[in-house]
């Protein structure tokens, strides 16, 4: 499974390609897109969409995840990068791709086992469980990677819970529909 690890921001937008196979990870590209504030608004959305696009055309990813918004105080930066993630998902969504949305609080649990984790702790953790030689220069790019690993630990335990789910019991309605569909209880005279 190959799995598009997105962290969307109208300045600087990671992204994260992970292949699992077998339990074991192998990265397989990670950057990311940078605009300068002096762009306008949809020249850096054009930016992420394009960029996404040729990363989903090189790399055929079967699942994309993205972190959902940050809603501070701030409803401008908020509308900003819903925007950032709309170009995202429409990459996404167009190249057919399935997604999925994580929290920052859900991503670093996946990751680090704790909700509040720094960043440094994430990169970090990264670093480690992807076998990197050094941690990607961008925070953006590194939370990326941890996006595509919460998508991949959620979706793979999602997956056991089904496959360990019991098949559903058709209960009888009536006595005489329990006899029809189980006939070898019925106790017959001697």
């Amino acid at each position: 499974m190959i799995i598009l690890g997105v962290d969307p921001g109208t300045l600087v937008t990671g992204y994260g390609v992970v292949e699992e196979r077998n339990g074991k990870f192998k990265v397989l590209a990670y950057d990311v897109v940078k605009n300068s504030s002096e762009q306008s608004m949809p020249i850096r959305l054009r930016a992420i969409y394009s960029t996404l696009c040729k990363v989903i055309e090189r790399y055929h990813p079967d699942e994309f995840a993205i972190e959902t918004a940050f809603y501070g105080k701030n409803a401008q930066s908020a509308m900003k990068l819903g925007h950032a993630r709309g170009v995202a998902i429409l990459a996404a969504v167009n190249a057919q791709i399935p997604t999925s949305e994580y929290s920052p609080r859900e991503v670093k649990r996946a990751v680090v086992g704790s909700g509040a984790a720094s960043k440094d702790q994430v990169s970090y953790m990264i670093q480690a469980i992807l076998n990197l030689k050094s941690a990607p220069k961008y925070y953006d790019a590194t939370d990326a990677l941890a996006v595509a690993l919460c998508h991949y630990h959620k979706s793979a335990k999602q997956r056991r819970s089904k496959k360990g789910a019991v098949e559903s019991v058709q209960i009888p309605r009536t006595w005489h529909s329990y006899v029809q569909a189980h006939p070898e209880k019925v106790a017959r005279p001697r």
